[in-house]
């Protein structure tokens, strides 16, 4: 199988207006199709904005609402895949969630943030329960996860058992923890042996300062592209056949013992 190219798109957007943020999406959307690429990834919340309060449960919609419909017609019409974080409505509850879409503009994955972080998280947002949301594209295996998520390496390792070739994990990484978008990820690539997409969001926002750094980690635990600080579009390539080569050379998943591991649960 050939090459994925994947586009990540590090931007906040404009907090509390989502018809400006589909706007910008279709933008990049158009920068990454023209870059070859076939998966466009936007960050955790990018929608709606992350540090929005009250507006979560104003801006929050179902899964299949107008703003699923409006991304929709841009994979289609753009022809690539896209990965966008947005609070999700399920009758009382509001999750965390990211949705892909594919390239002919059809729902594959929705996905529900399981590990909330901090108080306003824990505030506005209900846990989701199921830890694998998979989908293929292209011959690949994407998996989805939110933030968090990629930082409890069980979540991680899970993924790899269920054959997952590229994860792709929208963010919202803060100061002073840009350490995990540097060293984590890419370490969760080598151990798990599978290709990390980490899509941040940049700047200040309400109480936070976003760092970007957002990255494509490869399973050797090198990284095949990666932003700055502020908002930019980077592309980079997700092999098939070097995962293959580096699986059949990397022991971690052969030599897992998993009777030893029973406490951990």
């Amino acid at each position: 199988m050939p090459p994925l190219r994947t586009a990540l798109l590090q931007s906040s957007g404009r907090p509390g207006h989502v018809d400006e943020n589909i706007k910008v999406l279709d933008a990049a959307a158009r920068r990454a199709a023209e870059a070859g690429a076939r998966l466009l990834v936007c960050p955790e919340l990018f929608l709606t904005g992350y540090a929005i309060g009250a507006q979560v449960s104003r801006l929050a919609e179902p899964a299949d609402g107008p703003s699923a419909r409006a991304v929709a017609e841009i994979a289609a019409r753009h022809g690539l895949a896209v990965l966008y974080g947005y609070p999700e409505r399920a009758g009382e509850q509001i999750f965390n969630a990211a949705r892909l879409i594919g390239p002919d503009g059809a729902a594959l994955a929705n996905y529900r943030k399981t590990h909330l972080f901090g108080p306003f998280e824990q505030e506005w947002f209900t846990p989701g329960e199921q830890p694998v949301v998979q989908a293929e594209l292209d011959g690949v295996r994407i998996g989805i996860m939110i933030c968090y998520d990629v930082e409890f390496p069980e979540n991680v390792r899970a993924h790899a058992l269920a054959g997952t070739d590229l994860l792709l994990v929208p963010t919202a990484q803060m100061h002073p923890f840009q350490f995990v978008a540097e060293s984590v990820v890419p370490v969760r690539a080598f151990e798990s042996q599978m290709y990390v997409a980490y899509v941040n969001r940049t700047g200040p926002e309400g109480e936070f300062e976003f760092v970007g750094l957002s990255c494509l980690a490869g399973p050797d635990g090198t990284v095949r592209t990666r932003a700055g600080r502020g908002e930019e579009l980077v592309v980079g390539e997700v092999d098939p056949e070097f995962l293959n080569t580096s699986r059949a050379t990397n022991p971690y998943l052969r030599d897992r013992r998993p009777g030893l591991y029973g406490s951990l649960a």
